[in-house]
């Protein structure tokens, strides 16, 4: 493949990327911090030879390294790392650029939304662009709402005062004063995004372009079914980029209703000569750019309409890459073959042709692209696959006893969402012992409405005289802290008589206790006084404000009480369970990354304490789930290492499970274990009674529109089905097993020693972090 780019040669070169074969070529990296590298010098170079040109930049997490790097590179153009990186990328000679005449054009904008808040992309573009790259003002074009014109010179706030923009009123009569004023604000609105797209076309088009690429295909936000000749204009969305906008915008709720204005896909390839950079990392992103890339052009993929420029590029992390026919050829051809790769062979063949394992032929086999690679290919092979899934199921029947479990999550309902059913089914040995640990506070999953609502019926269960505790004698000295355990038994009392006030009433309780220990409040009048001060200050916030410190903890003690309320359902009290709220977890855009003393030292004595023979943890790919999932992940990795230190753990169990943010592949996962219709009634009881903030699912997974716990439910039932296509139905409704025969649903995981679990966490953080800045 040859490239104009000197920096593209070097890292296609020295990356060892493989053939392109796609219409849109592409660079594979190792690792995320590497792309962003990749993409900082590309951008360097391109600036340099065009130091008047037209760029348009991304907002959101993906640019974090592209940021950083820019940034450094700018900055210490002379140093020796930089001279070094420049020699090693093939631009040795280069003079630094100048970005000052650069002209921006910011592609994409919520509407409405203020330019002043900290989640739109106006104030992103500003802090990190036109202030961290110290290009010039005066030649970037924002999309700030806030000057957008409407009828009557009036601010969107008066036009729109709930921020719905109704666009059938582009092609209805209205039928109020109010709608009129609305629909000569949309068609005044669509005339500014028209002078826009001429103003961008006035400069000769977008000559650098870089995006990130959607949970749907989207670029800017054109969204799956976006024409490809569509320009800039103000737009809906649809749910799976809501989705993704809910923890921008404080819940789908405010995403849902939010419009957009995007630059169109005809914008972006409006200049024939444009370079046009797609960059994704993590193995989410596999089958999105996949279809990109290996689809003729079509409104499916938005993405594939950059086949019409020469200079599109993608810039993909190994992970992002793994779906790729060159990809999957390689992990199929390169290195040993294993049983692994048999298993995965003939159990996707299954998928492919709609048949079951018993009906495959070798004729079938051979005809495969994957399963004629099988060494010895033979009438014995899909037995073998049989036979080895089938040890796997019945592993993950086997009952233990003289346990003791160490389940960690990294948010609120990641545990009960990847592994309940079997740890349910465990506990029923009392000789077992369970402890959990949720490491961070997951205060950005309880939204501000949902703690007003809590903190008002607080207030009048007061009013009442319902909190009966506040009466005692010393509770604003000690008894507060007392009790938690008979909270979550009323509760739960109340959840099994159906009386929902009650119900209220349990978590207004806790509320109470919680908020007497944070702010040290000594009275009933200084409980209230707080209780209005809080209700006042998020009545008065913007959607997806942060929080401040104090706020955000008490919404953290909520996601506590609830995590508490689930693990009682089993029996397990709340002394079984560690809130351990590590630092690193603080909800801003580029989070920091977790530290020895902070972060791991917490986790340790946790180790210490409980002496666990099992450890179960969320167990995600590359760039896959929340960024959260990779960080904990680590941090549970370096405890370990240093309890090994100390510790013999040569028997230690690793139990590494996924749940809604990322799936095994039959073939990866070692245990699987049967889930049947009641497990799925208690799991769903659980979550729906206990998870109060989850339940109306405002930031929900871009992959179901509502409750996780229905979500995790649909992945058990699919997961059943593919190994029912291996197995064959009769093998379980046949079973000897009732166990078995009510099985209806199949939860994945993978048992490891430790040694393969921190060899695994190490390649994953070199996966992540690789080059260091």
């Amino acid at each position: 493949m040859h490239f104009k780019s000197q920096v593209e040669s070097a890292f296609y070169k020295i990356s060892g990327s493989p053939d392109i074969t796609t219409g849109i070529p592409y660079i594979v990296v190792d690792n995320f911090p590497l792309m962003g590298l990749l993409t900082a010098l590309r951008f360097m170079e391109w600036a340099g030879e065009n130091p008047e040109g037209v760029i348009s930049l991304p907002t959101g997490k993906t640019p974090e390294y592209f940021i950083k790097w820019t940034s450094y590179l700018l900055e210490n153009w002379e140093s020796k790392q930089v001279k070094d990186l420049k020699a090693k990328y093939g631009i040795i000679g280069m003079k630094k650029p100048s970005l000052e005449k650069l002209h921006f054009v910011q592609m994409d904008e919520f509407y409405p939304i203020s330019s002043s808040q900290h989640n739109s992309f106006c104030n992103y573009v500003q802090k990190y662009y036109l202030g961290g790259f110290s290009l010039n003002p005066k030649n970037a074009m924002v999309i700030n709402s806030d000057k957008i014109p409407l009828a009557g010179g009036k601010h969107f706030s008066e036009v729109f005062p709930d921020s719905k923009v109704d666009l059938s009123l582009r092609y209805r009569e209205p039928k109020s004063q109010a709608e009129r004023i609305q629909q000569q604000s949309i068609f005044a609105i669509d005339d500014w995004c028209t002078e826009y797209e001429l103003k961008i076309r006035d400069k000769g088009g977008i000559g650098f372009f870089l995006g990130g690429i959607g949970p749907d295909g989207h670029i800017a936000f054109n969204v799956r079914g976006s024409d490809h000749y569509a320009t800039t204009r103000l737009t809906e969305t649809n749910f799976e980029t809501q989705a993704v906008a809910a923890g921008d915008l404080g819940g789908i709720e405010m995403s849902r209703n939010r419009l957009v204005i995007t630059i169109g896909l005809e914008t972006i390839t409006y200049n024939p000569d444009a370079v046009a950079l797609i960059f994704a990392a993590g193995e989410a992103k596999a089958t999105v750019v996949k279809e990109a890339l290996e689809n003729e052009a079509s409104v499916l993929y938005p993405a594939s309409v950059l086949n019409k420029l020469n200079e599109a590029r993608f810039y993909l992390t190994s992970g992002a890459a793994s779906g790729l026919q060159s990809s999957v050829d390689a992990y199929y051809k390169e290195g040993e073959w294993s049983q692994a790769k048999t298993n995965r062979a003939v159990i996707d063949l299954c998928s492919k042709l709609d048949k079951y394992g018993h009906h495959l032929t070798v004729d079938d086999l051979k005809a495969d692209r994957y399963c004629k690679l099988i060494p010895g290919l033979n009438e014995e092979t899909v037995p073998s696959v049989i036979a080895s899934v089938e040890e796997k199921f019945l592993k993950g029947m086997v009952s233990e006893k003289d346990q003791v479990y160490y389940h960690t999550g990294p948010h609120h309902d990641d545990i009960m969402l990847g592994i309940n059913p079997h740890i349910h089914r465990l506990s029923r040995n009392e000789s077992n012992t369970s402890h959990f640990s949720i490491l961070t506070s997951g205060f950005t999953a309880v939204t501000n409405d949902f703690v007003i609502e809590a903190l008002e019926d607080t207030k009048k269960f007061l009013e009442d005289g319902d909190i009966r505790m506040i009466s005692y004698p010393d509770f604003f000295e000690e008894g507060y802290k007392h009790k938690r355990d008979k909270d979550i038994n009323h509760y739960l009392l109340m959840v099994a008589s159906g009386e929902e006030y009650e119900r209220r009433r349990g978590l207004a309780h806790r509320v109470v206790r919680d908020m007497v220990g944070l702010y040290e409040l000594k009275s009933v009048e200084e409980l209230n006084e707080k209780i209005d001060s809080i209700i006042a200050i998020l009545q008065a916030s913007y959607d997806g404000e942060i929080n401040k410190p104090d706020i955000q903890k008490l919404k953290g003690m909520i996601r506590e009480f609830e995590e508490e309320l689930v693990w009682a359902y089993f029996g397990f009290g709340t002394s079984n369970i560690k809130h351990l709220r590590l630092g690193f977890y603080t909800g801003d855009v580029f989070t920091e990354q977790p530290n020895r003393d902070r972060d791991v030292q917490p986790l340790l004595e946790e180790l210490r304490r409980i002496k666990p023979t099992v450890v179960s943890l969320a167990f995600d790919p590359e760039g896959s789930g929340p960024d959260t999932h990779y960080k904990v992940l680590q941090v549970i990795a370096e405890a370990l290492r240093m309890w090994s230190e100390e510790a013999d753990l040569s028997d230690l169990r690793v139990w590494g499970y996924r749940n809604v943010w990322y799936r095994f592949h039959p073939a990866e996962a070692n245990r699987i274990v049967p889930v049947s219709l009641n497990a799925m009634g208690v799991m769903d009881n659980a979550f729906t009674n206990s998870y109060l903030s989850q339940v109306h699912a405002s930031f929900p997974s871009y992959q179901h529109d509502g409750k996780f716990s229905d979500l995790t439910t649909r992945i058990w039932v699919e997961q059943l089905k593919q190994v029912q296509l291996l197995l064959g139905k009769n093998y379980f409704y046949q079973n000897e097993s009732p166990r078995v025969r009510t099985t209806h649903g199949l939860l994945y995981f993978r048992e490891m020693k430790l040694d393969d679990f921190l060899t695994h966490a190490r390649a994953l953080e070199k996966s992540m972090e690789g080059v260091v800045l």
